[in-house]
């Protein structure tokens, strides 16, 4: 045998590797999100919808679409059931028609003080296993929760305490956010968040509960809307990491650990690095004259939290499901001294 210089070693290696690497993915899937391309909370989700196939070497590759690119955002819940879409990566309170409880896991309105407290009742106060108890019977299985930061609320007119969101025309989606706003005395429209831009530059609504701070500042919603109040008090949507359950049940358990591990990450750096965006948008918005950043008084978030407690009750009741969200949430808050 012909001894091997380390050059030779290298080569062969290389060209090794190379032959691996270029074998077709076992598992091809497309996800979609709920934002447009061009919004970083979006970008993150792509970064790690991509780094599953180093994570995975190759066996598993997913591409994430952007909201619409396949279907309407209140339909991925069934395209993903259905295999039109192999996953989502979205806000369930977009199913809220479906069954009231997918708006009370997605966005307890007014429930969580930071975006962590959220994560740990999803992953240890028994937040994931309720979804997946809601949403298996639809052919779609939990992954992983993600949230985002607190979210800002964008308007075209400056509110100042509870008494300005009287008669306000606020962008709210279906569910829990809609029916608080109203009992604030704010009128919400039902739009998806690809048409806030539109809405609010043509005054159709005044305001809108519309994401975090960084990425409303990216749509540029700040040109029509520049009195945002940051940082939030009311909405930090869910976003299930799910996928076709039969798709699911069939992986070999290497890869559901690989999956969950890199979502549960992702996670956490998706908070971290919106926040940093959010301080660095802010600092921008504060040296900018034409735009006007407001932090809600403590007094008047603690007016909120109390409409929206009503609200909670009122949904608990619907059935079985939202009974058992409202008792694991609320028990969760009350062992923290939050309620």
């Amino acid at each position: 045998m012909p001894h091997l210089t380390p050059k030779l070693l290298l080569g062969a290696s290389a060209l090794l590797l190379s032959v691996t690497g270029a074998h077709a993915a076992e598992y091809e899937w497309t996800f979609q999100a709920s934002e447009t391309a061009g919004e970083p909370s979006f970008k993150v989700k792509q970064e790690w919808a991509e780094r599953i196939g180093t994570m995975t070497d190759g066996r598993v590759q997913i591409e994430l679409l952007p909201i619409n690119a396949v279907v309407g955002p209140t339909e991925t819940l069934q395209a993903v059931s259905s295999g039109i879409l192999q996953g989502h990566m979205t806000d369930p309170s977009y199913f809220s028609g479906q069954n009231p409880a997918f708006g009370m896991l997605g966005n307890l309105v007014g429930a969580w003080n930071d975006p962590y407290d959220f994560l740990e009742f999803m992953k240890q106060g028994g937040g994931e296993e309720l979804y997946n108890e809601l949403s298996e019977p639809y052919g779609s299985h939990l992954i992983g929760a993600a949230t985002f930061p607190l979210e800002s609320v964008p308007s075209t007119v400056p509110i100042e305490s509870l008494e300005d969101f009287e008669g306000l025309k606020i962008r709210a989606p279906q569910g829990m956010v809609y029916n608080i706003f109203e009992r604030i005395g704010a009128t919400p429209v039902n739009l998806p968040g690809s048409e806030v831009y539109t809405g609010l530059e043509k005054g159709v609504i005044d305001a809108a509960d519309s994401t975090v701070l960084s990425n409303n500042d990216a749509q540029g919603l700040h040109a029509f809307a520049p009195y945002p109040l940051y940082p939030g008090f009311h909405s930090m949507p869910m976003i299930a990491v799910s996928i076709n359950k039969d798709i699911w049940d069939g992986l070999p358990e290497d890869l559901q650990t690989t999956l969950e591990t890199a979502f549960d990450a992702m996670a956490y750096d998706l908070i971290a690095r919106l926040k940093e965006q959010d301080i660095e948008t802010l600092a921008k918005l504060r040296e900018n004259p034409d735009v006007h950043p407001f932090d809600l008084p403590a007094e008047e978030r603690k007016k909120f939290r109390q409409a929206a407690e009503q609200e909670w009750k009122e949904w608990a009741g619907r059935n079985e499901m939202t009974q058992k969200v409202y008792d694991a949430a609320t028990s969760f808050l009350k062992a923290r001294g939050q309620l």
